[in-house]
């Protein structure tokens, strides 16, 4: 299969995907539609404007342009290849956190052996049944199990720094990318309107903060007073009307009563001074800076643990959980590896 025809599977997929969220009637979309209600009830996390956001995120970058414009970086994908067989541990923090890695190996001309995460089994299948609809030949090329992994030659493994040493320890011999835990920050200078600040809520929020690319960690200027953020960010609150999520503040409030800490109580958000990059769900760090060359000193020695950075000269504030198709996971080209390992005839 030609790349180009790959690339056309895809913005069909993509095309297929905004059409059933916009409504309309196509082959898929009553079952999308019915996934994006229905997820919740096997994965609490996974509410209907969660999965609709996860969906919508891909959808927007599979469009013909884009996809061209990611693929036109490697020469190499036009080339005849020999197709590995890729296996993927794929993550279920949030709806699809593996169809980057999908996406990649197929557009790659590779096969996809993945393993589905146990809190997001359905959504990926949904996925694969559409590219094989749209195009039979990939029907070869994609095989999802919920068992143990076998028949691979290369390995992209996504979890915790826990799960990262038994990936280590059982994947190690193969090429691999093994992916471990990351979180995001956000830079606050001091001239942001207040439009940019209602759109940081959506990188805290989304996903109730569960995935990589959420804000756990905000930084601020010297004297800057955290209530200016969260004056704005009343139409967040509903999150505290989700029983999970409700859980976690009333433990963590509870937590730092009981310990004594200092914090900020919003009713729906806990506000702790804490530079510590990972946050607990419901709860949100910010630290103060006094120099930017102080900060990029704090980043940089950080800076293997750090998934994103929004503000500005960084990513758009709002646009955390929005990656771009060249945004890749950890910092690691996974096009780049898929090719590089065959050059190297590893395989």
């Amino acid at each position: 299969m030609k790349l180009a025809e790959r690339i056309e599977t895809f913005a069909s997929l993509g095309e297929s995907l905004r059409d059933a969220l916009a409504g309309k009637q196509t082959g898929h979309s009553r079952r999308l539609n019915e996934l994006i209600e229905k997820q919740y009830l096997k994965n609490p996390w996974f509410t209907p404007p969660g999965v609709r956001l996860a969906v919508s995120a891909i959808a927007s970058e599979l469009v013909h342009d884009r996809l061209s414009h990611w693929c036109s970086a490697y020469p190499a994908l036009d080339e005849e290849i020999t197709p590995a067989n890729v296996g993927v541990v794929m993550a279920g923090n949030i709806p699809l956190a593996g169809f980057h890695d999908f996406l990649s190996i197929l557009i790659s001309g590779n096969r996809i052996i993945a393993k589905k995460s146990s809190k997001d089994p359905d959504l990926i299948e949904l996925i694969a049944d559409i590219v094989i609809s749209l195009n039979p030949a990939f029907g070869t090329m994609i095989s999802l199990t919920e068992d143990r992994l076998s028949g691979f030659d290369m390995i992209i493994a996504t979890g915790s720094d826990n799960s990262a040493r038994y990936f280590e320890y059982y994947f190690g011999r193969y090429p691999h990318i093994i992916r471990r835990n990351r979180n995001s920050i956000a830079i606050i200078d001091g001239t942001e309107s207040k439009g940019e600040l209602r759109e940081l809520g959506n990188d805290v929020f989304s996903y109730f903060g569960l995935g990589c690319r959420n804000v756990s960690l905000v930084f601020l200027p010297e004297g800057y007073d955290i209530r200016d953020i969260i004056s704005v960010w009343h139409e967040f609150s509903s999150a505290g009307n989700h029983n999970k999520y409700a859980g976690n503040y009333d433990f963590h409030k509870a937590v730092f009563l009981v310990n004594r800490q200092e914090f900020t109580d919003t009713g729906f958000l806990l506000l702790k001074e804490d530079n510590s990059l990972s946050s607990p769900v419901s709860v949100l760090h910010y630290s103060f800076y006094k120099t930017a060359e102080e900060l990029q000193s704090w980043i940089s020695t950080r800076k293997d643990k750090i998934q994103c950075i929004t503000g500005h000269g960084h990513v758009p504030f709002g646009r955390s959980q929005m990656p771009a198709l060249w945004d890749y996971a950890d910092g690691v080209d996974t096009i780049e590896f898929l090719l590089k390992k065959k050059q190297r005839g590893i395989l």
